[in-house]
């Protein structure tokens, strides 16, 4: 039997039968089913029956799912994007030893992987991690900010940030407060791995370089719009949220409709038209304006102070849990509503902030504004020392206050103003 036969394989009370692919251990059998999914089985515990010799043509050198390899060619006409890697289920394959989805391919394996991006730009690859997003960890956002800043020196006309998506909305806010860029920086990932025939890995790949080719400078996460394939949202990297675990468009922009859309079809038709990356995208709101000539200089501010805490509040919780946030240098709250807590926890926050902590409030609410000035329990919160973070999203004002502590004389005032798109200034639809 060789890669491409069709097969079917009886395990037990189990029968599949689909086209044989190519494996990575000798041990294991590796069929694409009918209905477009791959399993693997042991090879020693199944009866293989060969039912037709080359039913498809399958390159042994391409990835599980079949596809051609792609070609990297260089054309002065053509922009340059450099493609980095961080990992995620945009970058893996599934072990079919243990049915696990593992990251492991760098940017070049993710071109053969998808070989709709050929022909679109000039391609520059470099990994800076390859792990799974929930391992993601503020040195690595200053590992990807640095490679990020040297791409866009080198050249660059636009960086792609591939990511696992459990964490992306974080990496998009580091990056945005680390780096004042002069062209798109466009995260990217897919919830649902290449083997599976609702993937959405060749469509935000293929939207997030037309993105990256775009006359825009802002640093966004690029997703599926709805759960068709029609198009792609482009979220502001401070103000996405992953609302959903599983669904194709899990990302939304809180408090607003996205920055803005790509048109798939328009994208995917776009190929080295780079005037055609523009007319695929509509914007909902002004873009911040791409660099030019001697206005496209890079400002990065890289340094970040980790010791920040991000703490919830819930009714009933043991006031001893707040304990482990003596001496941080910063803590993020999530309160209930417009910024509250119990009022017995008011004493031990104000002695954080008495010991030096800069201790910022934000809501659990998906939308709207804190505002400690309306109950007697904010109130005395502001008298206690906290500052408000109006309606930054828990998780970028985490990380803006890591990047405030290390960067900025004035942390706790920093945090009530907007410095990358995270902040409305006064509470009115966002813009």
């Amino acid at each position: 039997m060789q890669p491409g036969d069709r097969v079917r394989v009886d395990r037990g009370d189990v029968t599949n039968e689909g086209v044989l692919l190519p494996s990575t251990t000798r041990d294991h059998l590796v069929v694409k089913l009918d209905g477009g999914y791959n399993v693997g089985i042991d090879r020693d515990e199944a009866d293989v029956e060969l039912l037709e010799s080359g039913a498809r043509d399958v390159d042994e050198g391409a990835d599980a799912g079949g596809g051609e390899a792609s070609e990297i060619t260089f054309d002065d006409d053509l922009p340059t994007i450099s493609l980095i890697s961080t990992g995620g289920t945009i970058a893996s394959t599934v072990d079919y030893r243990t049915g696990a989805v593992t990251a492991q391919f760098d940017a070049e394996d993710v071109l053969r992987a998808v070989p709709d991006l050929a022909g679109r730009a000039n391609y520059r690859g470099r990994v800076v991690a390859n792990i799974l997003s929930e391992n993601m960890e503020p040195p690595i956002w200053r590992e990807l900010a640095e490679a990020v800043r040297e791409e866009i020196a080198a050249g660059a006309d636009g960086v792609v940030v591939m990511h696992g998506t459990d964490t992306m909305q974080y990496s998009a806010s580091a990056l945005s407060f680390m780096l004042d860029s002069p062209v798109p920086i466009v995260f990217t990932g897919s919830q649902r791995s290449a083997d599976r025939p609702s993937s959405d890995n060749v469509m935000n790949a293929v939207c997030a370089v037309e993105a990256a080719k775009a006359d825009h400078a802002e640093t966004l996460v690029c997703m599926h719009a709805t759960q068709s394939d029609d198009a792609c949202a482009l979220h502001r990297g401070t103000r996405v949220r992953k609302n959903h675990t599983s669904r194709r468009d899990a990302f939304e922009t809180v408090g607003a409709e996205p920055l803005g859309r790509i048109d798939y079809e328009a994208a995917a038709e776009a190929g080295a038209d780079g005037d055609a990356a523009d007319a695929a995208i509509e914007w909902a709101r002004e873009p911040i304006a791409r660099g030019d000539g001697d206005d496209a200089d890079l400002s990065a501010a890289t340094d970040l102070d980790a010791d920040v805490e991000l703490v919830k509040f819930t009714p009933g919780m043991d006031p001893a849990a707040w304990d482990y946030l003596n001496e941080k240098d910063g803590v993020v709250i999530e309160g209930t509503g417009l910024g509250h807590v119990h009022t017995d926890l008011i004493p031990r926050i104000e002695e954080l902030v008495e010991g030096g902590t800069v201790v910022a409030m934000t809501s659990q609410c998906l939308a709207g504004r804190v505002c400690d000035r309306v109950y007697d329990t904010g109130r005395d919160l502001l008298d206690a020392g906290v500052v408000e973070a109006g309606d930054t999203l828990p998780g970028t004002a985490k990380v803006k206050l890591m990047w405030a502590l290390a960067n900025l004389s004035d942390p706790a005032e920093a945090m009530g103003r907007d410095l990358a798109g995270e902040l409305t200034e006064e509470s009115q639809p966002w813009r």
